[in-house]
């Protein structure tokens, strides 16, 4: 190695002493040499690129695209989701998808020409026409947007445990058949819920029987609305003992009636638990072909285990 560093100081100076022009030094570092058996490569050489702008983005315009909530608002930083369409539909009749990014705001580099844009924020959105020419621009799509914040709680302001409880919003209009469209399922308490300005028909249900509050929520551009609403209901556990205090008979059919005489719960085991609004109730407990009834009462906020005793609801299957 030491022989190839001393030839390439050689070679320098030589071509120092000689007077090698640029243009020959040139050729020669690029046509490549062998110096002591030992091959080097020449340079390969390019044409320099004709415009500093990268190459995939010659020809396209560019423009930033943000989104607010209100008109006056602040510039929304995450959490949207851009979409870039051609206004001209498909053979399949659909707008083809140009683009799309998410995060807050974002930088496309298209085609000159017309697109329309639409940016989503959780269930909000919003959709905006643009031209986009050769030189770089700023849109601004308003989404017109608020937030919902949902809770509830029992009388006398009892928590209620998360996984009991859960909440569906839906339009507030109603169609043709007087049905909603839902717009948010199984929505968890304290969850921030991203919707267009506007009312919306909240249900709340605690359990998954008859415990069930309904509510018009308003929700206000550039607002979270937090709302609490309160459930008069109760869990029951239901059994059926030989005893005060016993011991739950297994492979018990189970069926809960409402005052009115309905249906409520149908089920099957040694327990039933479950959640009731408040009012009155009859349960019906099946077990070795022997039927035993026994009428009870849910009071709000006040959980109970309601044991049906063999010696004293006993009654005649041939009787009913």
């Amino acid at each position: 190695m030491r022989g190839v560093v001393s030839s390439l100081f050689t070679l320098a100076a030589a071509v120092a002493l000689f007077g090698a022009t640029a243009a020959t030094a040139q050729d020669f570092v690029q046509q490549g040499t062998t110096i002591d058996g030992l091959r080097l490569p020449g340079l390969s050489t390019y044409a320099p690129p004709s415009s500093s702008a990268p190459l995939a983005q010659q020809g396209l315009g560019e423009v930033k695209l943000t989104a607010l909530m209100t008109e006056d608002g602040k510039e929304i930083t995450r959490g949207i989701v851009w979409r870039v369409f051609s206004p001209q539909a498909g053979e399949d009749g659909k707008l083809p998808l140009v683009a799309s990014a998410q995060g807050g705001s974002s930088t496309f580099h298209l085609e000159p020409g017309s697109y329309l844009v639409h940016a989503s924020f959780g269930r909000a959105g919003a959709t905006k026409r643009i031209t986009v020419g050769a030189n770089s621009k700023t849109e601004t799509v308003v989404l017109d947007a608020g937030g919902m914040k949902l809770d509830a709680i029992l009388a006398g302001g009892m928590r209620i445990p998360n996984g009991k409880l859960s909440f569906s919003i839906y339009e507030a209009e109603t169609d043709a058949n007087g049905d909603r469209a839902l717009i948010a399922p199984q929505v968890k308490p304290n969850t921030v819920v991203r919707l267009k300005s506007g009312t919306y028909h909240v249900v709340s249900t605690y359990g998954d029987v008859n415990a069930v509050i309904r509510s018009d929520i308003i929700v206000e551009a550039g607002k979270l609305t937090e709302a609490t609403v309160e459930h008069r209901a109760a869990e029951v556990t239901l059994k059926l003992v030989r005893e005060k205090g016993g011991e739950a008979i297994a492979d018990t059919s189970w069926v809960v009636l409402s005052d009115a005489g309905d249906i409520v719960r149908e089920s099957v085991g040694a327990f039933s638990s479950l959640v009731l609004a408040e009012g009155d109730y009859a349960v019906v407990a099946k077990n070795r072909d022997k039927i035993y009834q026994r009428d009870f009462t849910v009071v709000a906020g006040r959980n109970q285990d309601v044991e049906v005793l063999i010696s004293e609801a006993e009654t005649d299957p041939a009787a009913d």
